[in-house]
């Protein structure tokens, strides 16, 4: 490589390392005098990249935004991590598949050849979880119009459609634009949601974001809540558990019993319970749910013998399951509670 790319190409490294650079400091680096960095910085500008130049004591440069995207440059891990991300690109849900495919070519092409055989050689395959039906994508459009409001905080109007027709509800009656203080994008199983203070229902609510169709312009601006709890994973967690946030992050029914199974066979089923190893075959579960009966069939889904340790509401909710299972099974409707 001649002297001068190279040089160019360290002192681009530099600029993107820390804000602002001194001309002294930069030239003290690169051991070459500051007219010489004042000519290296003006065929960077020619280049594309956005370097402005400060005033002070000092006096010195930094590498700013600007209107188009010039070369990039990464280091070894950094140039990894970014093939990674866009190989698992598939699963996020947002619509950005065949763009994230064109990307890592890209990348790929003006890698050095030591780290495209590292890139080669690590293939992941992006494999969504399975589901009755495939998550719906997102528009990308509509996700970077969901951050801009977050990040200007700006009252949001969009249309929400569950499950009728843009705008109209169940009984074929015109719908309202919901209004929002939207205050987090998030993901979570594969979908979109944004977390926002509804200023019509005057509480907080979670809405997919494959369902939103944003109005303009947006509205005011506001000073943002305090979230339940102050975490957002925490608080999208317990309202997908049936809390209200409020505090309880736990699940609404959780009950605990010993399953004649090893305790490594029930783990690896197990998502957020906990297994304690009593045995060679035998270990104690603690587990939660939405109700009493979905944590029984849950529990039920072992094949093996269960002891209900508690509480009462889970062994009752096994009692109805076994009437209604035995019903099924012999083709009679059950007693009359």
């Amino acid at each position: 490589m001649p002297k001068t790319s190279a040089r160019l190409l360290s002192l681009l490294s530099l600029l993107q390392v820390r804000r602002d650079w001194p001309g002294a400091l930069l030239a003290e680096r690169l051991d070459i005098s500051p007219r010489t960095v004042r000519r290296d910085v003006d065929r960077l500008r020619e280049l594309g990249y956005p370097i402005v130049a400060f005033k002070g004591p000092d006096g010195g440069y930094r590498l700013d935004a600007g209107t188009e995207l010039p070369p990039l440059l990464f280091d070894d891990e950094q140039a990894v991590a970014l093939a990674i991300a866009l190989q698992i690109a598939t699963t996020t849900g947002a619509g950005i598949e065949e763009a994230a495919a064109r990307a890592l070519n890209t990348v790929r092409q003006v890698m050095p050849a030591r780290l495209r055989r590292r890139i080669d050689t690590l293939q992941v395959t992006a494999v969504e979880r399975p589901a009755i039906r495939p998550d719906p994508q997102v528009d990308s459009s509509v996700l970077m119009a969901l951050s801009a409001a977050v990040h200007a905080r700006e009252v949001l109007r969009f249309d929400y459609t569950p499950a009728s027709p843009p705008g109209v509800d169940d009984n074929g009656v015109q719908t309202p634009p919901r209004r929002v203080q939207p205050h987090h994008l998030v993901t979570w199983g594969g979908r979109w949601y944004l977390v926002a203070w509804d200023l019509d229902r005057e509480d907080w609510r979670t809405f997919r974001a494959d369902r939103i169709t944003p109005r303009t312009p947006p509205g005011p601006r506001f000073t943002p809540r305090e979230l339940p709890g102050g975490e957002v994973a925490a608080f999208v967690a317990s309202r997908f558990r049936g809390s209200d946030g409020s505090g309880d992050w736990d699940w609404p029914c959780r009950g605990e019993v010993i399953l004649d199974l090893p305790a490594a066979a029930v783990s690896r089923y197990t998502r957020d319970g906990v297994v304690e190893e009593l045995g060679p075959n035998r270990c104690r579960l603690v587990l939660g749910s939405w109700s009493w009966p979905g944590l029984a069939a849950t529990i039920g889904r072992f094949d093996a013998d269960i002891e209900v340790v508690g509480p009462a509401e889970l062994k009752d909710a096994f009692a109805r399951l076994a009437r209604r299972y035995a019903s099924a099974a012999t083709g009679t409707p059950p007693p009359i509670q």
